[in-house]
């Protein structure tokens, strides 16, 4: 009994690292003031008719802080590049040289840092969801294993472990949250 409690709280603990994960790589999308190529992940290019990629196309690379430059592998690529970053709608214009596409990243207004911190809130939030999902999923669990004969002090100590794990995910969010946040607010 005592090692199904202990697996149902070790799932439950990898779904909570999973929002966490989740919310890392949507983190790293949100522009913070200065260039990273982490904000053109989610972008694919047409690759002679089959969506790629646009880190599988061409070299990204940050040339000073408020500056991207992407240096396609292939020349003819440098039109679908152009056409999928203004597809994607991430409010960048690229700036085709015949050789290289630079995205000037230009400076963030306070109204845009609040909506980015919005954004970013709002990312949090989903990773909480899916951490108090996990716990409820592992309280479900203890629950019906009380029913097949779990005592109700075993039930109480694993709902404990899972408040505990909980608090823990929810503390290491807010902790990415304050950080992301500190960036984009930063001029």
């Amino acid at each position: 009994m005592q090692e199904q409690v202990s697996n149902l709280i070790e799932s439950s603990e990898e779904n909570m690292k999973k929002a966490i994960t989740h919310l890392e790589s949507g983190l790293a999308k949100i522009r913070a003031g200065k260039a990273n190529p982490q904000i053109l992940d989610g972008i694919y290019v047409d690759y002679y008719g089959s969506a790629m990629p646009l880190n599988q196309v061409g070299n990204v690379t940050v040339l000073d802080a408020r500056t991207l430059n992407i240096q396609p592998w292939e020349k003819n690529m440098l039109q679908p590049i152009e056409r999928a970053i203004i597809a994607a709608n991430i409010g960048l214009n690229p700036q085709n040289d015949g050789v290289n596409i630079r995205l000037f990243l230009p400076p963030l207004t306070e109204e845009r840092r609040r909506e980015l911190v919005k954004k970013s809130l709002a990312e949090g939030e989903n990773s909480k969801v899916g951490v108090r999902s996990a716990r409820r999923e592992v309280i479900e669990g203890i629950k019906k294993l009380q029913k097949e004969g779990l005592s109700e002090d075993g039930m109480k100590d694993a709902e404990a472990v899972a408040q505990q794990l909980t608090d823990k995910y929810i503390a290491i969010v807010e902790k990415y949250l304050a950080i992301k946040e500190k960036e984009i607010m930063a001029v």
